[in-house]
């Protein structure tokens, strides 16, 4: 029996061509292309990127469809109810890219706490007139508090960091349970939301997106970080309201925001890109070749198991 497996773009590293010619045949086909469109009957095997939402919609198009592998951790993108009353698989990846995501978040957080986008630009400017002691001073890490709303791979990946930068570590009590965090060098309290953000000097975000999450850092919320505060966001842009954030940067009630996503992404709100006190990031936070490479191995091995799992032959017909 011949697999038709449907990719809206190629990955880095050889798994997916590897996975066409284990599975004939692969086709690619950009996402929502006329040529993607007429593929999706025959499709047994969807693989999209974090931005390409599928709906029940387009998988009632897939009669044949067994399995979606998405390159990717989240999978908020994806139709997960209507997927599992059809018996269809979801495969993503997990694990892979944590310790890049949490480089990155940390990254943006020294960009923004000493100033790192401003003195770029004014070295390259040619205006720089040499040292002066009180030029683009910035705000020291050490014996503040980050708090961090995800006690997953990756929030435990950045607290270690954190830790390192000499910062106090607490995390978000999500479940309620109380029960302490290790996150590998030392163990950490949980706080409910509201008191977690009163002590946050630096607050990352590294949740999924998921219905209690959404929109979770309302004005009000967000009104209750101290003042000078900073937040890093490398999870889901959706998690914060926007323009609330963008109110209090411009009033400086926030001392800077670093962004590697967004809410409607690639459509970065421009009030974003006009304000001082940001770093802005286009989604880079597992964008290394070891990680990318890693990801798409997975996902393919994933979608590999998947269709076997289902019954289906290899081979030419």
């Amino acid at each position: 029996m011949t697999i038709r497996i449907l990719s809206t773009s190629t990955l880095v590293g050889p798994h997916i061509e590897n996975l066409g010619h284990d599975f004939p045949e692969l086709r690619i086909a950009p996402y929502r292309s006329t040529l993607w469109t007429e593929a999706l009957p025959g499709a047994e095997a969807l693989v999209v990127m974090l931005s390409e939402p599928l709906t029940e919609e387009d998988l009632e198009l897939c009669t044949n469809v067994k399995v979606i592998g998405t390159y990717s951790v989240g999978t908020n993108h994806l139709p997960q109810v209507y997927c599992k009353a059809r018996g269809i698989y979801i495969v993503n990846t997990p694990g892979v890219l944590t310790d890049a995501t949490a480089d990155l978040a940390l990254t943006l957080l020294l960009a923004l706490t000493r100033r790192v986008r401003e003195g770029e630009a004014l070295a390259r400017s040619g205006d720089w007139k040499g040292w002066a002691p009180d030029l683009l001073l910035g705000s020291s890490l050490t014996g503040k508090t980050c708090g961090i709303l995800g006690s997953g791979p990756i929030g435990r990946a950045f607290a270690r960091r954190a830790w390192a930068m000499g910062m106090k570590v607490i995390f978000w009590d999500r479940e309620g349970t109380h029960a302490p965090v290790d996150f590998g060098v030392n163990t950490s309290h949980r706080l409910p939301l509201d008191d977690l953000l009163r002590h946050s000097n630096v607050l990352s975000l590294h949740c999924p997106l998921t219905d209690q999450t959404r929109g979770i850092l309302s004005r009000e919320k967000l009104t209750l970080l101290p003042e000078g505060a900073f937040i890093i966001n490398t999870s889901r842009g959706g998690i914060i309201d926007e323009p609330a954030a963008i109110e209090l940067l411009r009033q400086k009630k926030l001392g800077g925001v670093g962004l590697d996503v967004y809410e409607n992404e690639p459509d970065i709100d421009p009030q974003w890109r006009a304000i001082p006190g940001t770093v802005l990031l286009p989604h880079l936070g597992s964008a290394t070749v070891e990680t990318r490479e890693a990801m798409s191995k997975l996902l393919c091995d994933g979608i590999r198991q998947a269709l076997l799992t289902s019954g289906s032959d290899t081979g030419q017909d």
